[in-house]
């Protein structure tokens, strides 16, 4: 990340401190004057319309009181170029959807384009205190990548002087969490469609090498039709075949046995996360309960049965039996084998047919649940400590 190159002396003087290396001390505005983002959402214009109304007004814009960003953050960060007046679009925060583990995901309306995007929120400060730079550019290096009818799309990425902005589109109908927790049970008809639109999906990415590393209900959304779009590339990797990782990440009740000893692990652990999920919806249950930290929940996971409750059809049964096998090699993954399971009897995976048509339950449930969030004003600019500004949901995804 060039930290070997920190302490030369053509740098120094980027970074007060002399024990920080100097890109962090520009990422994190230890060289900038204090902003006056605080005023964001209170004038109610967007920055195209203030620029508009002092070129009409014939008055000069004021000089600037802060120092710009430089503009070798684009070599940097290409993943996120440089924030500009003139070629961001007018943005309308419409709520808050959710608070993530970095910043808040905002539901915001492209004024130009009349179309509502998601857009997520990572304070600098944030990216630099957890040592997550390198998996936010990998983040957004993986979704540029992708192409799927079941994955959120990406669109914009960019970045200000304070934080890092990435733009998903917005998927109307909430997380497939939601849905759980207010059926608490979903019938296996649904739970067939929803396994094979997300087999169709991890087997597309780890045909890319890509480990998602994080599936669960509340990074699965639900679009209007109620089909499933995985969603959250934070965590995602590239691994190539035959190559394993060692980092302990993800969600304590998804993880695989060899993630939470450590390692090494490959693409067969989201195969095990997959079962998880497939047997809480089923099942109105997660096969174990919630550890308070990794070692705690390995001990749980290793010594846990899996019983899998009677209610449920042997083709079921059997699927979750092959997903939440201890031995990774053991488990499920080519897509031949779900093709031929007595599970999938009967359906295709074909994406476009996968599609045809809606799903009643999400739709009968989500479309009598889903109401309209309060609008905020518009962006006066996109530097305001949004974390103080906005109104959380009370139930939000970490």
């Amino acid at each position: 990340m060039g930290a070997t190159s920190s302490h030369t002396k053509g740098c120094t003087s980027l970074s007060p401190n002399p024990w920080i290396p100097p890109w962090k001390g520009i990422l994190n505005g230890d060289t900038l004057a204090a902003s006056r983002l605080g005023q964001l959402l209170v004038t109610g214009q967007t920055i195209k319309d203030k620029f508009r109304a002092t070129r009409q007004a014939g008055v000069s814009e004021e000089k600037p009181t802060e120092h710009p960003l430089p503009h070798y953050m684009n070599l940097f960060l290409p993943e996120f170029p440089i924030w500009s007046p003139a070629a961001q679009p007018e943005l309308k925060i419409l709520g808050c959807v959710a608070k993530g583990s970095l910043g808040p995901v905002l539901k915001v309306l492209n004024c130009t384009e009349q179309k509502i995007f998601a857009l997520k929120v990572l304070p600098k400060r944030e990216v630099l205190s957890r040592n997550t730079l390198r998996q936010c550019k990998e983040e957004v290096t993986i979704q540029r990548q992708v192409k799927h009818p079941f994955i959120q799309c990406l669109g914009e990425s960019w970045q200000g002087q304070r934080h890092l902005f990435i733009m998903c589109n917005y998927c109307s109908f909430g997380d497939l969490y939601s849905l759980w927790m207010s059926a608490k049970f979903i019938d296996e008809d649904t739970v067939r469609l929803f396994a094979a639109e997300l087999v169709s999906v991890l087997v597309y990415l780890h045909d890319l090498g890509i480990i998602h590393r994080d599936v669960k209900m509340e990074n699965i959304l639900l679009d209007e039709r109620g089909h499933l779009k995985l969603s959250d590339f934070g965590l995602s990797r590239h691994v190539p075949c035959g190559e394993r990782a060692y980092t302990i990440c993800g969600t304590l009740q998804y993880m695989a046995p060899e993630v939470l000893s450590g390692g090494p692990y490959s693409h067969s652990a989201d195969w095990w996360s997959l079962g998880v999920l497939l047997f809480a919806l089923a099942a109105g249950k997660f096969p174990v309960a919630p550890a308070r930290d990794h070692m705690s929940m390995l001990e749980s996971v290793n010594n846990a049965t899996y019983d899998i409750p009677d209610t449920l059809s042997r083709g079921l049964s059997h699927l979750l039996k092959e997903l939440l096998c201890k031995i990774p090699r053991q488990r499920l993954h080519y897509l031949h084998q779900f093709k031929s399971h007595i599970f999938f009897r009967g359906i295709t995976f074909d994406h476009a047919l996968l599609q045809k048509f809606p799903v009643d339950l999400v739709l009968t449930m989500r479309g009598a649940e889903v109401t309209e969030l309060p609008e905020f004003n518009l962006f006066e600019d996109y530097e305001c400590d949004l974390t103080e500004t906005l109104q959380f949901p009370s139930t939000y995804t970490a």
